[in-house]
């Protein structure tokens, strides 16, 4: 098992475009993001038994990603998802209830690749159902808990965000989530920056990440200040584009680059997504740093 090892847990899904469907999930997307960028990643999941799941396995498998640790489910069927995109390409999402990511199952194999993993992602979604059970044993387990919230009303609660946060080492949000995050934990504060050290403080949380869309993110770590203004591409779509950028921004501090030299390719990273079809398009690194060269930083 490798000493860098990271573990994303959660949901694997058909998103179904109007011109056709492309595999997804965010925390599948965060795996294909970090896998393509030559990190150690096993992805944690469940699909039915379909012909979609069968669809699955074969494409997971040519994404280099290993299988072992996707449960199939004799009951529920495999994950899908309705896309819908405004004239900007910003996607809007219908996700179906009660399918087989909704049941992952912890097991002694998977708790000891918890335990031993640099990194365990997770975001807010796959604690909508039974897998909330299996979540929270990995929980004590992992060493670094990443937590993406990626909001999808109505699955989720103050009181699950609050429990969620409290479990982890760090947090990424958007801007849209940050303040409600915020004006959830009664932040007294207006600007962003002073909302982030209130939540940092209120969770414990050393590390937070915020993307801003266009504009770039800001990364709060360890009381230091890290700032991206974005990167110009013509959108294509959204989707996937944030989870291309922690995928990047995690192989970056996992493998002890600079925190803004994580930061500077994260956003790269999801500027170029976002100018391409579907979640997964297979941007390799020459690419990335050919796109980064035209910008000074």
């Amino acid at each position: 098992m490798g000493k860098n090892k990271i573990c994303c847990f959660g949901e694997i899904l058909w998103d179904l475009f109007p011109e056709g469907k492309k595999l997804g999930g965010a925390p599948f997307n965060v795996a294909c993001s970090l896998k393509s960028l030559g990190a150690d990643v096993e992805f944690i999941s469940r699909i039915g038994q379909d012909s979609l799941a069968d669809e699955i396995l074969i494409e997971v498998t040519s994404k280099g990603i290993s299988t072992d640790s996707i449960q199939i489910d004799p009951i529920h069927p495999t994950g899908k998802v309705e896309v819908s995109l405004d004239a900007n390409g910003v996607a809007a999402y219908r996700v179906e209830t009660d399918v087989a990511w909704d049941f992952i199952e912890s097991n002694e194999k998977l708790l000891k690749l918890v335990r031993h993993s640099k990194a365990f992602i997770f975001g807010s979604l796959v604690a909508r159902g039974a897998s909330f059970d299996a979540l929270k044993t990995f929980f004590e387990l992992a060493s670094f808990n990443v937590f993406d919230l990626n909001l999808r009303p109505p699955f989720y609660s103050d009181s699950l965000l609050i429990e969620l946060m409290g479990h982890a080492q760090m947090l990424k949000f958007n801007d849209e989530e940050l303040y409600l995050v915020a004006e959830m934990l009664n932040s007294p504060f207006h600007s962003m920056d002073q909302h982030i050290e209130f939540i940092a403080k209120e969770t414990q949380t050393e590390i937070i990440c915020v993307t801003q869309g266009m504009f770039g993110a800001v990364l709060y770590h360890k009381n230091q200040w890290i700032y991206n203004s974005g990167f110009k591409v013509k959108v294509f779509d959204t989707v996937g584009a944030g989870d291309a950028f922690l995928g990047t921004l995690i192989y970056g501090l996992i493998a002890n680059d600079t925190p803004l030299n994580s930061l500077n390719r994260a956003c790269a990273m999801g500027a170029l997504v976002a100018g391409s079809a579907g979640a997964n398009p297979n941007i390799s690194e020459k690419e990335l740093m050919q796109f980064m060269g035209g910008y000074n930083i």
